[in-house]
């Protein structure tokens, strides 16, 4: 499947917030500078806790800031929140071809949205030193995303790659 292939579709974004939750992450903007952005997100995802626009900010925020777990976990919303828009299983290792299609069905850009926030999930886990699940994300996108649009199997080398060094450095530290 062609995940660029999504002209004309709606896209995350284009979904109208809550008009105070929009009004919250407008405040977090001009407070980020400060320090203060948090509270305005966290109160903006309380309001609108499936809200993708609202999701996508407090992501980014906690990427930014660093704070890889709580990135992770707002991935990880995404994923839910996306799934069921589309008619996808909440487990993400139980999505094949055939739902993928189905869902590209609804809508394309959705489908590419829900993708590359699974590959941000993989790549988070792999900062976070959880080698294997990150590579099992990633393995998932790059099975589902055919012609590699979305770039999971670079990721996915460098990923097979540090393992196969942990291995190796494994076995002759066993020696």
């Amino acid at each position: 499947m062609d995940l660029l292939d999504f002209e004309g579709q709606d896209l995350y974004f284009d979904e109208r917030p809550d008009a105070r939750a929009a009004g919250l992450i407008d405040q977090a903007a001009a407070r980020y500078g400060d320090g203060e952005a948090e509270l305005p997100l966290l109160q903006a995802f309380l309001l609108a806790p499936e809200d993708l626009t609202v999701l996508v900010a407090l992501y980014r925020f906690y990427y930014y800031q660093h704070r890889l777990e709580f990135a992770l976990e707002v991935a990880q919303r995404v994923l839910r929140a996306t799934a069921h828009r589309l008619g996808f299983p909440l487990d993400w290792r139980a999505l094949d071809m055939p739902l993928l299609g189905a869902g590209a069905m609804r809508s394309m850009g959705m489908v590419r949205f829900y993708l590359l926030a699974l590959k941000a999930a993989g790549y988070l886990l792999l900062r976070l030193d959880q080698l294997e699940a990150g590579r099992e994300m990633l393995r998932k996108v790059r099975e589902l995303d055919t012609s590699d649009r979305l770039g999971a199997g670079a990721l996915l080398e460098v990923a097979n790659a540090v393992a196969d060094v942990n291995a190796r450095s494994g076995q002759v530290l066993a020696r």
